[in-house]
């Protein structure tokens, strides 16, 4: 079986049911991969498939949203965003200004403006549910993909956690 939507084109489902499409988008100067995935597609409604597509086209926005929130966790010593820049310091010294697209003073702040998005996963099934809708991936060196941040949005494209991969 299949399932054709205007954006992903035709969608056709694995021996097991599961769906599975995958591009490349360019936000800016980089590359972001985004996969679509479901493991049942009979789980996958047409609703999904649109908000998915919208994602895609506003994963720009959805981008900043993501970085102002992970803006608003650095002042929570203990928040998984800050550990993760206290990680990257330790880990990487003073070499982690090579990393930086700027360096203001604020250590903290050009980390988050310097963390590349790697990819975007949307589980299309999860449209309306308590699980994440998709995934947002970021890393500052992408050659270094172990040690990332996860955003987590849901369907209506809230923020709903931010986490490390650890």
């Amino acid at each position: 079986m299949a399932i054709e939507h205007d954006y992903f084109g035709l969608l056709e489902s694995g021996p097991d049911g599961s769906i599975f499409w995958s591009d490349q988008v360019e936000i800016g100067d980089q590359t972001v991969t985004v996969d679509l995935t479901a493991p049942d597609q009979d789980d996958v409604s047409p609703a999904a498939l649109d908000v998915a597509a919208a994602m895609i086209s506003a994963i720009e926005t959805i981008d900043l949203s993501a970085r102002n929130a992970m803006v608003s966790e650095i002042s929570d010593r203990t928040s998984e965003v800050t550990e993760f820049i206290l990680q990257q310091q330790e880990e990487l010294g003073e070499d982690i200004e090579s990393f930086l697209v700027d360096v203001s003073g604020d250590t903290h702040m050009d980390v988050i403006r310097s963390l590349q998005l790697i990819s975007m996963t949307i589980l299309a099934d999860e449209h309306g549910g308590t699980d994440p809708f998709a995934v947002l991936e970021y890393a500052l060196d992408p050659d270094s993909t172990d040690e990332v941040l996860l955003v987590n949005l849901t369907s209506d494209g809230s923020i709903q956690s931010v986490t490390s991969a650890d």
